[in-house]
């Protein structure tokens, strides 16, 4: 199985939050994969860099050569943009940057790991787990 992780979890693991490490270290013991959406790894240095929190930048860049981060391709985008026309027929609106998250993750077939049930929870086909 791969596991992507959402900006959230990741935020959690740098903190050294119990939980989330703790399943991040079963799934690497199991043998299971974890990646970082591209999206997410946007959403993270950019809150690393308007905070100035240096420690935390050489953490996750520790991180991100343990765990790579993935790359978009034109089906992402497409998935993205029909996640989107769904939501807007059913009324829901959910952030493109979430949007795009789900879609990498169901374009390759990536179980999402997020603590932000509310706004993936309307994404019909995404699977997630919630590991905090």
């Amino acid at each position: 199985m791969t596991y992507a992780l959402d900006t959230n979890i990741i935020i959690h693991l740098l903190r050294g939050t119990q939980n989330p490490r703790d399943k991040r270290d079963e799934a690497v013991k199991k043998g299971d994969k974890i990646i970082i959406p591209p999206v997410v790894d946007f959403e993270v240095q950019r809150g690393l860099l308007c905070n100035l929190s240096q420690g935390k930048e050489k953490s996750y860049k520790k991180f991100c050569s343990i765990f790579s981060v993935g790359e978009m391709n034109a089906d992402i985008w497409r998935r993205g943009a029909e996640i989107y026309a769904d939501l807007w027929k059913k009324r829901f609106t959910v952030g493109d940057a979430d949007i795009l998250i789900a879609a990498f993750c169901m374009v390759n077939n990536y179980t999402l790991v997020t603590d932000n049930i509310k706004h993936f929870g309307v994404i019909d086909d995404l699977t997630f787990e919630n590991w905090i």
